[in-house]
């Protein structure tokens, strides 16, 4: 008789290794989708690979060599089955930021130091991913990430504009780069501004005008949608036949020039530990905000098609990415928000869609490098400028001020700090201020005298609603979790709300919003306790969860507690302080 063998390592396998989940599913309809998506991302990534090697100040086939391997790391190991992993703007930004510290642009030096931020990036976001980290990503609040994104776009697009003129011009912050702008304006090419205003000023059609316009000439719509998606490809093609045909390049216009052709080249990161050093705390910075916009966009996608992310997974996809991109000649990489979003809506099903686009970017590097020798940096300018301003959204500055000013305080000084000092100084202080914001929001918790609701077993703010209270009794309902950052707050309350005179003999303490309680606020309920009984008040606590009542118990809180732990507040109130049927509460005004 058969026997069937158990092979228990096969789960195992298939959470690190998702390409065996949906790879058994795969079939013919799913490889004419994701090919018809691969085709239409491959010709938006490469005017964008090579404008975003641009913007790191990296050779342009660097972006071409970011865009083959790391596409197909990702489809083996990301869980996303619309994400598109490549160069993004805010992480070209980041390395230009980190590198640029180090050695100059266009040397070995830089080159070989972004290659290693990129194998140290991929490291990182590994390593998180292995011990499911991914919950350090939360300490950056979406607000703040918002105003961060919208200040590196504005840093971004300005950046851009010394290709657009023609002319020098360096710096790290806005203002740099405007002093630095406004000192060379004299020197602008103005050929090269007639290239790259046109080059703008038709993207920007393109993005809104080019289907409408296609459409009305009785083309069908995904026809219209690919034409639009290739406007970039329109604009290469247009500004470097031009620039061939005048001979502009001999009148001052910079060109790409020569692009190596061939495969990316196998290469060994840098192990220099001095290097490694330097470049950590960029590195980790760049692992942080790239997960938190890939994981982001994929979680907005999946949600569409009721699809499912594993966030640790997709930190071992996203750092297989990078170590990928750094052995063949990359710079770091993450999953983008417009090309993803293009993925998305041309059909892609599965990660395959972007090994498809690996093969397509490999053709590229392969045989369309020579004839990108006249392309113009102003139209490579041009598309960054296009794809950044997207990003810029000063309406989080009027939303954070209308919800929480905390939040818009937070926010405002991210977008000044980027602004000011530049995207690492900027990221840094809005880490930080996400830190300290949820301190201060969590060491002065809400804290609610509630009372009962007549005719229901329910309890309410006494401020406001019509309740049940009693004279002897006081019920504070804690909303928040009780750690050593508000154990002071909560204590100095509590006593402050004894000491108003009234004839207390017992304090409940509704614990139904209370997941922890740290050895601090522990400490600090039993000095409460030991202070309130000195005055004749007993302490109790109501509604208290399981795993913080496990907890508790393997202390000597509960045996010293001078009350009782109630399963409710009603019973509570019930054993400790019946009341009539007369609201005795404030109501609400």
């Amino acid at each position: 008789m058969a026997r069937s063998v158990h092979r228990p390592a096969t789960g195992a396998l298939r959470r690190y290794l998702p390409i065996l989940d949906w790879g058994r599913q795969y079939d013919r309809s799913a490889l004419t989708s994701d090919s018809v998506a691969a085709l239409i991302v491959t010709i938006m990534l490469i005017p964008q690979s090579l404008a975003y090697a641009l913007l790191a100040g990296l050779p342009p086939e660097m972006g071409l060599y970011a865009s083959i391997l790391p596409l197909i790391a990702y489809a083996i190991f990301g869980t996303s089955r619309a994400l598109a992993v490549g160069p993004v703007a805010v992480v070209s930004l980041l390395t230009a930021a980190a590198v640029g510290n180090l050695a100059l642009p266009g040397t070995s030096d830089y080159i070989v130091a972004a290659i290693a931020l990129a194998f140290l990036s991929g490291l990182m976001l590994l390593v998180m991913g292995l011990f499911r980290l991914g919950f350090i990503a939360n300490f950056l609040s979406h607000p703040v990430i918002a105003g961060f994104i919208t200040a590196s776009g504005i840093i971004i697009a300005v950046s851009q504009l010394k290709h657009i003129l023609g002319i020098d011009a360096g710096g790290h912050s806005l203002f740099a780069l405007a002093g630095s702008l406004i000192a060379h304006l004299g020197e602008t090419n103005m050929i090269t501004l007639a290239i790259g205003a046109s080059a703008t000023a038709f993207l920007f059609w393109v993005r809104k005008g080019l289907k409408p316009a296609v459409i009305r000439l009785g083309l069908p719509a995904r026809l219209a949608d690919l034409l639009a998606k290739a406007g970039p490809v329109m604009a290469v093609v247009a500004t470097t036949l031009v620039t061939w045909g005048l001979g502009l390049a001999e009148r001052g216009v910079a060109i790409v020039g020569d692009v190596p052709s061939g495969l990316p080249p196998l290469t060994v990161p840098s192990f220099d530990l001095s290097l490694w050093s330097s470049l950590a705390g960029s590195a980790f910075i760049i692992s942080i905000i790239g997960f938190v916009e890939s994981i982001s966009v994929a979680q907005t996608l999946a949600a569409k098609r009721r699809q499912r992310i594993q966030p640790d997974q997709e930190l071992v996809g996203l750092g297989a990415s990078n170590i990928a991109s750094a052995l063949s000649g990359g710079f770091p990489v993450t999953g983008g928000f417009s090309r993803s979003v293009v993925n998305f809506d041309a059909g892609a099903e599965t990660p395959a869609a972007g090994a498809f686009t690996a093969i397509g970017i490999t053709l590229a590097a392969l045989f369309l490098t020579p004839l990108i020798f006249f392309l113009p940096k102003a139209t490579l300018a041009a598309t960054i400028i296009v794809a950044v301003l997207s990003l810029v959204d000063f309406s989080i500055l009027k939303r954070t001020w209308a919800y929480s000013k905390a939040d818009f305080i937070a926010v405002a000084a991210t977008i000044a700090l980027t602004l000011g000092l530049g995207v690492e100084a900027g990221v840094s202080a809005g880490v930080v201020l996400s830190i300290l914001l949820y301190l201060y929001k969590t060491s002065r918790p809400h804290i609610a005298e509630v009372g009962l609701v007549p005719g229901t077993e329910h309890f309410r703010n006494i401020n406001r609603h019509d309740v049940l209270t009693h004279p002897e009794l006081v019920t504070l309902r804690l909303d928040e979790n009780l750690y050593f950052a508000n154990a002071r707050y909560i204590e100095d309350y509590l006593l402050d709300r004894i000491g108003r005179g009234q004839p207390v003999k017992h304090v409940v303490l509704m614990c139904s919003a209370v997941n922890v309680i740290d050895l601090s606020a522990l400490e600090s309920l039993e000095d409460i306790d030991r202070r309130l009984a000195d005055m004749g008040i007993t302490l109790h606590l109501s509604e208290v969860k399981g795993p913080v009542m496990d907890r508790l118990a393997r202390t000597h809180f509960l045996g010293s507690l001078s009350g009782q732990v109630f399963l409710s507040q009603y019973q509570a109130m019930r054993a400790l302080a019946p009341v009539d049927d007369a609201p005795q509460g404030i109501a609400a005004q």
